[in-house]
């Protein structure tokens, strides 16, 4: 017996020793390329067919309605709504996105509470720094609206010793009054200057 390769298939050929079972050489070797033949045939039409069905998966794919909440629509372009950037996955929001934030309403009662830590949680609220999509360029915070501004208190003596100065911008222009008297004027002024300056703005 003898094996003859021809490609990816392979022919048992008969001993030569017995003449009445000699087959000629050129018909096997027709015979395996035709089945070498058959054979890639049949893998170029099953490559073909995975292609095809590869395709049709991505049409299906792009023509599915995107599965975004209706409420956070408003977080991405026109052209991101099909799916997610897989290559930036980083959120930053547009400056025009605080416009269509549905931005709570807090209201604080001031009697009695300590101007410091009324001023420092009122701007933390001010400017979103507690919510997870605190952005620094891009107002999201909430609004604050404080009642009984003129029950404010103040530790120590910093009702007769705490000063605020303003200028008129002339010389000899420069004003200055103690807490206590400012808070007798104008006592929403004084919960003001706390919170701008928390924020940084003074």
């Amino acid at each position: 017996m003898a094996l003859l390769l021809h490609g990816s298939s392979a022919v048992v050929l008969p001993s030569p020793s017995s003449s009445s079972s000699w087959v000629n050489p050129s018909s096997i070797s027709k015979s395996a390329f035709n089945m070498d033949y058959r054979m890639n045939r049949d893998f170029r039409d099953f490559r073909m067919a995975l292609k095809e069905e590869e395709k049709e998966e991505e049409k299906e794919r792009k023509e599915k309605p995107p599965h975004i909440p209706l409420d956070q629509r408003w977080m991405f372009e026109e052209s991101e709504l099909g799916g997610p950037d897989i290559w930036n996955t980083t959120w930053y929001p547009k400056a025009a996105d605080h416009v269509n934030t549905e931005k709570p309403w807090f209201v604080v009662d001031a009697t009695d509470k300590i101007l410091g830590r009324l001023a420092s949680t009122i701007a933390v609220h001010i400017r979103g720094k507690n919510l997870a999509t605190y952005t620094p360029s891009v107002d999201m915070g909430a609004f604050v609206i404080v009642v009984n501004a003129e029950k404010v208190a103040v530790s120590g003596k910093k009702r007769t010793q705490k000063l605020y100065r303003r200028h008129s911008g002339r010389p000899g222009g420069m004003k200055i009054e103690t807490f206590d008297q400012l808070q007798q004027r104008i006592p929403e002024r004084i919960i003001e200057h706390a919170v701008r300056a928390w924020q940084g703005i003074v």
